[in-house]
């Protein structure tokens, strides 16, 4: 009898309206956590290569932790209303910041994309709040077609951005960050419940653009090939290199790893150990159970914000939302897909854990905004007050 009451008790906390935001605010801190803490354990070698520092990769990611801590912050308090103002010129920031890199003296080349730009010291990549950008533009256009009686087609009222931003975003040669905006606007556009011609349509435009860059660069055919077996003797020390020594680390992890510092991968054989390939070192470090609790915070993270996409009666609110959810389940999927070589490796970073403060910056911001759509829907809103006074009165 007391088993059942325990079970009704624990089964109630999954209807309650408060369960989603407190679901992105938990699974954020502790992906946070998780993150600076397998970056201070994957970027010893490289810090110590590059400053004789051991902890200055680890600090730089601090600092930007404690910068995105106050956007997430400032997004979540902030009006509903300013949003769609931000909304409204949220797409012309994102073209000017996108052509920022093509600035003499301020773009910087890495790899041979043009797609970061250097200030006091800082290496920042405009396309990561280009991808925010792209959401909230894409969000109005579509809330005005939901309060205009004239029926315009909603494929055709937020292709515009689409086209503007991936042809700046090409032009970087940033191939991987174009792949994740086409995937996060097909996201957006299945949210609207677009027919399966529009799909085609994007599909196409994905294999012919990307088709077109991929057989241009050798390097790019030589990673497909590498997907099949990238210890292939034809691949292996060249484009089979990354994807080869990322599964080896996985794989020696076994069920509970080597242990936080560990890695043998990291020592010079795994490249962006700390920043693409960050998901290779949990698995080695942290074995089998730490990538599975990785994917489980995920899970809980991409969950709630959906059960607020959900809930939230403003159609704007709504799409901006979803867009959000699609941008983490489409680059955590690329990011994973990559290190465990079932696609080709694109250059990604794992949102929330790897090296980066643009990404870093640019996912906190998109998490406040959740937060504050949360906290501006009565039904979460009243289920919040309730938990309070639930607390106050044990």
């Amino acid at each position: 009898m007391s088993s059942n009451l325990t079970l009704r008790k624990y089964s109630r906390i999954f209807t309650r309206p408060e369960l989603p935001y407190f679901l992105i605010i938990w699974s954020t801190v502790f992906l946070c956590a998780l993150g600076l803490t397998m970056v201070l354990s994957a970027s010893t070698v490289k810090s110590l290569q590059e400053s004789g520092n051991t902890y200055s990769i680890f600090i730089r990611q601090f600092f930007f932790l404690i910068l995105g801590a106050m956007a997430t912050y400032w997004a979540y308090r902030v009006q509903g209303g300013i949003w769609q103002r931000i909304a409204k010129i949220s797409l012309s920031i994102s073209i000017v910041i996108l052509l920022l890199p093509f600035i003499p003296n301020l773009g910087k080349n890495i790899n041979g994309n043009r797609n970061w730009i250097e200030i006091l010291g800082f290496t920042l990549q405009p396309s990561e709040f280009a991808k925010f950008g792209l959401i909230l533009w894409c969000a109005l256009q579509l809330r005005n077609i939901d309060v205009s009686t004239k029926g315009k087609n909603p494929f055709i009222a937020i292709l515009p951005g689409l086209v503007i931003i991936e042809g700046l975003i090409l032009m970087e040669r940033d191939l991987g960050t174009a792949l994740l905006i086409l995937l996060i606007f097909a996201g957006i556009l299945f949210t609207t419940g677009a027919p399966i011609k529009h799909f085609i349509i994007v599909a196409a435009l994905g294999v012919i653009v990307g088709g077109a860059f991929i057989i241009s660069s050798s390097y790019r055919v030589s990673r497909f090939g590498a997907l099949f077996n990238p210890f292939d003797e034809r691949y292996y020390k060249f484009s089979g290199w990354q994807p080869a020594h990322s599964i080896m680390g996985l794989a020696s992890g076994g069920l509970w790893g080597s242990g936080l510092g560990g890695s043998k991968q990291k020592w010079a054989n795994l490249a962006e150990a700390h920043t693409d390939f960050i998901f290779s070192v949990i698995g080695e470090e942290l074995g089998l159970l730490g990538t599975l609790l990785v994917l489980a915070l995920y899970a809980a993270l991409i969950y709630a914000m959906l059960r607020v996409a959900l809930k939230t009666k403003d159609s704007f609110s709504r799409y901006a939302t979803a867009g959000v959810a699609c941008w983490f389940i489409v680059q955590v999927g690329v990011n994973i897909g990559s290190v465990t070589s079932i696609i080709p490796v694109i250059g990604v970073t794992l949102p929330l854990i790897s090296y980066g403060g643009s990404s870093l910056l640019a996912n906190l911001l998109a998490i406040g905004y959740v937060l504050g759509v949360a906290r501006r829907t009565p039904e979460i809103s009243d289920g919040i007050k309730a938990n309070r006074m639930r607390k106050l009165n044990r």
